[in-house]
């Protein structure tokens, strides 16, 4: 096969848009995939990556913009691979969403609900308060670079500022920049998790060696001054070491005052990375279960107990399930910290049952499913064991959202009441969603 010819700067015109929000052209008889063009705009743009039945292309310029077009808050957009719809509204973001969930749900699942949700909605700046910011020191640049992955190459972008991530930490890349510069480990120190409670802010600092007993003081003395808390993390995540302060009095934790309810995490447990939004999506999903006094609750990859400890304020009993051990320590222990009696945890596989579980069998009569991407395939088709009367489906990925309703739909004779986008990541691509069905 020989070798593919090197191509310069191309012109087009936008002729669609994808639905990430990528514009579409079609050059030469083959697509091309413009992240940050719109429909309607010609544009230079080069091509980046090369495929069988399309092309990716970073775009160059745009010389006749769309009326939906407008300005980037953030100075990094379109190098930085952590947003990719800054160019365009957020209503627009919206709709773009709202159209991927319903063209997988026709188109995967065969099923359309009765109601579509108004669009959930928040801040659309600084809402950001779990992040992975990768490090790299660059002596080619002088400097140790903090912030996410460039959007169309392996490299961390260089950044100052986030506008996205919850304040203080949207304008603290510089000072971590510097920081981790004066490090003696700063080319062994390749990422650091924020986790923003609250009731305070965590820093973890994922070590390859260890850091000196001047590297300590330093990560210390920042940690202090900022009143944050720091973390050393050389190993799997049981390697966690707190070093500033030396000793805390509470852990982090986020609030649901409707449920009055107190969530405890650790720094790198999952919690969900708006805040505000969550709130909304608890009060929806605890709503539309419309869960009684005398009602059995199942919550499967219950987590934390983000559903599950709002839930026992309304039903009888809940059961929480997750896969991750520490998870369910944590969730138990809120628990009994918020002095609910009437819900427990267990580790279990979901990917894996067969539906001989004694859980399984237990009768229930409402369900909250809240999966990975990957869905709840194994879940759902051993719904007629579980058989409750309503279920209620978050999502982070419509496709297997749309997959699962179809088999609930065609196969469990469960109905479609409604279901909706939640504005979870605004400038992102990423499509969150949350959907209502009940037994027919």
């Amino acid at each position: 096969m020989g070798k593919r010819k090197r191509r310069g700067p191309e012109t087009a015109t936008i002729e669609s848009a994808a639905h990430d929000g990528r514009g579409i052209a079609a050059v030469d008889g083959k697509k091309v995939f413009v992240a940050g063009a719109l429909p309607g705009e010609q544009v230079e743009f080069q091509r980046r990556k090369f495929r069988r039945n399309f092309d990716e292309a970073e775009l160059l310029q745009v010389f006749e913009p769309s009326a939906d077009r407008i300005e980037a808050k953030c100075e990094a957009f379109g190098r930085c691979g952590g947003c990719s719809l800054q160019h365009v509204s957020a209503e627009y973001q919206r709709t773009l969403k709202e159209q991927t969930l319903r063209d997988n749900l026709q188109r995967i699942g065969n099923v359309a609900p009765d109601e579509w949700l108004k669009p959930m909605t928040g801040p659309v700046w600084n809402y950001r308060r779990r992040a992975r910011l990768a490090v790299k020191d660059v002596p080619a640049k002088g400097r140790t670079l903090v912030g996410f992955r460039e959007k169309h190459a392996p490299f961390i972008t260089d950044m100052h500022r986030c506008e996205v991530l919850s304040e203080p930490m949207d304008g603290m890349l510089d000072e971590l920049s510097d920081l981790i510069g004066g490090l003696s480990i700063r080319a062994r120190l390749p990422q650091i998790e924020v986790a923003v409670a609250d009731n305070g802010i965590a820093l973890v600092f994922r070590v390859l060696d260890p850091p000196t007993d001047a590297d300590r003081q330093a990560l210390i003395e920042f940690g202090a001054s900022r009143n944050l808390r720091i973390y050393l993390q050389p190993g799997g995540l049981d390697s966690l070491q707190l070093i500033e302060p030396s000793a805390v009095t509470e852990a982090l934790c986020y609030n649901l005052p409707e449920f009055d309810i107190r969530v405890d995490f650790e720094p790198v447990d999952f919690v969900q990375v708006n805040g505000d939004i969550n709130q909304r999506m608890v009060h929806f999903a605890v709503e539309q279960l419309d869960v009684r006094a005398d009602d059995r609750v199942l919550d499967l990859f219950c987590g934390i107990g983000n559903f599950s400890l709002p839930l026992a304020r309304r039903a009888a009993t809940v059961l929480g399930i997750e896969g991750e051990q520490s998870l369910v320590a944590r969730a138990a222990e809120n628990a009994r910290s918020n002095g609910q009696q009437n819900v427990d945890f267990r580790v279990a596989d979901l990917n894996k049952i067969d539906g001989t579980e004694a859980w399984a069998k237990a009768g229930w009569d409402r369900l909250l499913l809240d999966p990975a991407r990957s869905g709840a395939a194994e879940i759902v088709d051993r719904m007629h064991i579980l058989d409750p009367q309503r279920i209620v489906y978050v999502s982070c990925h419509p496709g297997t959202l749309a997959r699962d309703a179809g088999v609930l739909v065609s196969r469990h004779d469960y109905h479609l009441e409604s279901a909706g986008i939640i504005d979870m990541f605004p400038h992102t691509a990423h499509v969150e969603s949350i959907a209502v069905f009940r037994k027919t």
